[in-house]
């Protein structure tokens, strides 16, 4: 009875935590403050990277294009940098109990060996990215050394360069569709509908995985947010240029992330 009790009391607690982060995250999401730099990508200077200390800190991976992404000065690694994630790592340090830091961000190259002391890495617009074989092989030894993949913002057709340039890094791999029957999905926010649409496109979001050893009872090492832009939601979260609880949802998939990939 003891035992039963204590379940009871830990699942209340957890359906209140999620409930009042749900308010918080409202709250957050209209206080943020703007920054002025990084609109769509237009940055081409990265701000001095943070040392390591042990907490949470976004990593945004940098990379040389196929091309200029047809749109001159467009550098398609920094969408959305730095507002992106300073206002995701200000959202996950209120709503979650991860050390996060606040005052800065990294952005690092995978042929850089500072990659390997952080765990989490995000990539914007992979469509566009066109590694070197030391930046290919370094990232699959961050991934078999335990590193989780982030990519977000791309769609349509340009998953066919993602595909081709993923398998140089894991030649095995085979990417699988998620369902919300995936713990990355119940990390922190139970989340029980996928029905997401890209906030310019409108095409249908599809979650993708790519798990150790292509076996999805094992550690998912890569989600891979298609026909989506996460980051987007982030960054204009503060200026009403998409409805609120896109960004919300946007910030809960992302939240959702860190924590999975924190405690696997």
């Amino acid at each position: 009875m003891a035992s039963a009790a204590r379940r009871t009391r830990r699942s209340m607690h957890r359906v209140t935590l999620r409930r009042c982060a749900a308010v918080l995250l409202a709250l957050v999401t209209v206080g943020a403050q703007g920054e002025s730099q990084g609109r769509r990508g237009r940055t081409t200077e990265a701000m001095p990277n943070v040392p390591y200390d042990g907490r949470y800190t976004f990593v945004r991976v940098k990379y040389d294009m196929l091309n200029d992404g047809g749109f001159g000065r467009d550098i398609k690694w920094a969408h959305d940098y730095p507002r992106g994630e300073r206002h995701f790592t200000k959202i996950v340090s209120e709503l979650s109990s991860v050390r996060t830091r606040m005052d800065g961000s990294n952005v690092l190259t995978f042929d850089d060996p500072e990659i390997f002391k952080y765990p989490i890495a995000y990539m914007a617009e992979p469509g566009f990215w066109n590694p070197s074989e030391s930046e290919v092989l370094n990232m699959r030894k961050y991934v078999e050394k335990g590193g989780f993949l982030i990519f977000d913002d791309f769609a349509a057709n340009h998953w066919m360069n993602f595909e081709r340039q993923m398998q140089r890094v894991l030649p095995k791999s085979r990417p699988v569709v998620l369902t919300t029957a995936h713990p990355i999905f119940d990390s922190f926010y139970r989340i029980t509908n996928l029905k997401y649409t890209h906030p310019y496109y409108g095409l249908d979001a599809v979650f993708y995985g790519i798990f150790e050893d292509n076996d999805p009872s094992k550690r998912l090492v890569a989600i891979i947010n298609y026909n989506n832009d996460l980051s987007e939601l982030w960054e204009f979260s503060d200026e009403g240029m998409f409805p609120i609880e896109a960004s919300n949802e946007a910030y809960k998939l992302g939240i959702n992330y860190i924590v999975y990939a924190l405690t696997r």
